[in-house]
């Protein structure tokens, strides 16, 4: 699958979320990237060569003072791992949907012991 089609996946999942986190959106950037840096992987204890399907890079909801955040919040979908994870594309668009859906969840300050135990560890 070429890097185009999949950001344009990526984007019609994303119109298919529930308005509540669409609306979440307009307050995160959602990218695509080709995979993971080291320093993306460490940050959440995993190391070259795991997968990471998705990261949010931010300050969560309940975490924010009166003052504004310097940088926009950020979701970045990682494409190699979720491509080599996923064996049709349905499989990729539900993954990816939940790998947003997760990411969208940290927005909101959820843990991954929360995450867990919703179903979306």
């Amino acid at each position: 699958m070429t890097r185009k089609r999949f950001e344009r996946l990526v984007e019609e999942v994303l119109g298919t979320l529930p308005p509540e986190f669409r609306g979440a959106l307009e307050n995160v950037h959602v990218v695509v990237e080709e995979e993971p840096t080291p320093e993306q992987l460490a940050s959440v204890g995993l190391r070259p060569g795991d997968w990471l399907f998705g990261l949010y890079e931010g300050t969560p909801l309940p975490e924010r003072g009166l003052e504004l955040p310097l940088l926009p919040d950020r979701i970045t979908v990682f494409m190699r791992p979720l491509l080599e994870a996923c064996g049709s594309e349905r499989e990729l668009r539900e993954e990816i949907r939940r790998t947003v859906l997760h990411e969208l969840a940290h927005y909101f300050g959820l843990d991954e012991d929360r995450l867990e135990e919703l179903g979306y560890g």
